[in-house]
């Protein structure tokens, strides 16, 4: 068995580790390194980080229904390209079988949009 047909795959992957450690190198010799206590801290989407709500106030899910929106229409962008693609090659049970899964995507957006996620303050 030769290994010459794997040669290009064996260079690229010796080309990118040898650019990550690289990268991960000069950033060590060339970042500067000017510490502050902002810098230290966590980051939370560049506005200062709040305590969590005690006792029995709700917190805001408005992040969490914009996250599983995108949830949503990433995963049907997912399986409806290969289908796309091969919509020739497919039978009649490959239409309604994505008729199903669009079903169940359009009642996700339904809750969704139900729920509040769609509405921008």
């Amino acid at each position: 068995m030769s290994l010459s047909p794997y040669a290009p795959i064996i260079g690229l992957f010796a080309l990118a580790a040898g650019f990550s450690l690289f990268s991960v190198a000069a950033a060590r010799f060339a970042g500067p390194r000017r510490l502050n206590k902002a810098k230290l801290e966590a980051y939370e989407c560049g506005i200062e980080p709040s305590p969590q709500p005690i006792g029995g106030s709700r917190f805001p899910v408005k992040f969490y229904l914009t996250a599983m929106l995108f949830i949503v229409f990433d995963v049907e962008m997912i399986f409806l390209y290969p289908w796309a693609v091969s919509f020739d090659a497919l039978p009649m049970f490959g239409f309604m079988a994505m008729l199903v899964f669009i079903g169940a995507v359009f009642v996700a957006y339904a809750y969704e949009w139900r729920r509040g996620g769609l509405d921008w303050d």
